[in-house]
């Protein structure tokens, strides 16, 4: 005869708070900026696409941390904040996915940096400094690890981050706490 085990949460289901949830993203986005600028200082030059990717995370951070040290004492703005970065995470996963596509040559990228922009004649000193033009190319992968360009991971890292804050943000709207 089959018995049915009783019903309880897990141990992780309790875990899943807006301020750990909030501080868990402020880590793992300092973790993933900490990687940016590691490999930027082994001579992996980003490119403009690179930039602007990092400006999410930029935010979520320090945003992340007011949002853990909130969800205490003011849980409707701890919620708020986490929810903005949830928009912030998924904004950079879309700004990411065009950006890896801009790589694999899906799509043109912006003029700025693929090269794509209308032809200058080139004259005099004009030419000499285009010789010594050192911009980076958004349409080259600096590095590609296991056939994945960084902007590709970024895609994973930046939707996993969303999903987890709005796991949080679910589970505290159904216990009613915010």
């Amino acid at each position: 005869m089959l018995r049915r085990l009783p019903q309880t949460r897990t141990r992780w289901a309790e875990l899943l708070t807006v301020g750990n949830a909030a501080f868990a993203i402020a880590g793992i986005g300092f973790a993933s900026l900490a990687a940016a600028w590691t490999f930027q200082s082994m001579g992996f030059e980003p490119c403009e696409l690179c930039y602007a990717e990092r400006n999410p995370y930029y935010f979520a951070v320090p945003a992340g941390l007011i949002a853990a040290m909130l969800a205490g004492r003011a849980p409707k703005a701890a919620g708020l904040l986490l929810a903005a970065i949830c928009v912030a995470m998924i904004y950079d996963a879309g700004l990411s996915a065009y950006h890896a596509g801009v790589e694999w040559h899906f799509w043109p990228g912006p003029d700025a940096c693929t090269g794509n922009g209308p032809g200058v004649s080139a004259t005099g000193s004009l030419s000499q400094k285009l010789q010594h033009n050192t911009a980076v190319r958004c349409d080259v992968a600096a590095i590609r690890i296991l056939g994945i360009s960084l902007a590709g991971y970024l895609v994973f890292l930046s939707l996993g981050l969303a999903g987890l804050g709005g796991a949080a943000l679910y589970r505290a709207r159904q216990a009613g706490t915010l």
